[in-house]
């Protein structure tokens, strides 16, 4: 008896199947799990990834959560963008929820949602939210070329104000407003180690953030540099400066004000980039303003100076 196993019945040819040949070898960059296949796949998706973020922008910031009645209901009253309000399940219907309701109703392009209340309290990392949470959708940063070539675009001298080391959202809002109230281009602030446009800033700027950009620089000296090859006098406020405000003739001209923080000013580093140092004269006697206030009295003057 011969011990090898005969054709089996019903087969239908799989054995000769198996003998055809599969075709041409296909090509490094499409063999399944090759290094030139991987190499390929990583280009690719750099290169959707330049596609996907326009030049000249400056990114986006991260979404953000205004919990509690009374701040969802001053952020919808200030024009805060949102894009969701999440309302607790068999919440009591106060004043207040109704007014947040009313509001995002009337705004329209809000998702209103029902959520139960461990689901809010997981959003909110156990915070205490009263049955409202609204979101706020990642800020649109611009970026800092941008600002010079908006101003270029509607045939002006650029005015952009500069924020070093502010980390206090009111402030930021303060600038974008005052800079929208004297006829600025812009606002930037450095990606790191500052305020951001959050709710918060919305809220201060009064409706001027709709209508101003803020823009994003990765490091605030470069920025700055750029813009003084681009034409730019940059111009540093310092309690201790060489010049008065009001003598600086600059102002009516293509111009980047930096403002510092209130209790250290200039960093070293973007105090020697700028090209004069000024102060504003204070008869009453304070040692030093704010940076909200501190870049509407230079945006006062340099609007002033610019109206000749």
């Amino acid at each position: 008896m011969s011990g090898k196993k005969g054709a089996q019945v019903g087969s239908g040819g799989q054995r000769r199947k198996g003998l055809e040949g599969k075709g041409p070898t296909p090509p490094a960059e499409m063999r399944k799990g090759h290094a030139k296949q991987r190499a390929a796949n990583a280009k690719a998706r750099r290169s959707q990834g330049r596609t996907a973020t326009p030049r000249g922008r400056g990114g986006k910031g991260t979404s953000e959560l205004v919990v509690g009645r009374n701040p969802v209901v001053e952020a919808l009253r200030g024009g805060v963008p949102a894009s969701t309000l999440y309302v607790q399940q068999f919440i009591d219907n106060d004043e207040r929820v109704r007014e947040a309701l009313q509001l995002a109703a009337e705004r329209g392009g809000i998702h209103l949602m029902e959520a139960p209340r461990p689901e809010l309290d997981r959003m909110t990392d156990g915070l205490n939210h009263q049955g409202l949470v609204l979101q706020v959708p990642p800020y649109e940063y611009a970026h800092p070329e941008d600002l010079v070539a908006a101003a270029h675009d509607e045939g002006g001298d650029p005015l952009i104000v500069a924020l070093d080391g502010v980390t206090d959202p009111r402030n930021l809002g303060a600038v974008v407003r005052s800079a929208s109230a004297f006829g600025g281009h812009g606002v930037v602030v450095p990606e790191r180690r500052a305020a951001g446009m959050t709710a918060g800033a919305w809220k201060t700027s009064a409706g001027a953030a709709a209508r101003t950009p803020v823009a994003r620089a990765t490091n605030l000296t470069r920025t700055l540099e750029a813009y003084k090859k681009a034409g730019l006098t940059v111009v540093g406020l310092a309690a201790d400066g060489e010049a008065e405000v009001g003598d600086l003739a600059a102002l009516a001209g293509p111009v980047v004000i930096v403002v510092g923080s209130e209790g250290k000013g200039l960093s070293r580093l973007v105090g020697e980039t700028c090209d004069v140092r000024v102060r504003i004269p204070m008869p009453g006697g304070a040692e030093s303003l704010n940076a909200g206030v501190a870049a509407g009295v230079v945006l006062y003057e340099a609007a002033r100076q610019r109206r000749r």
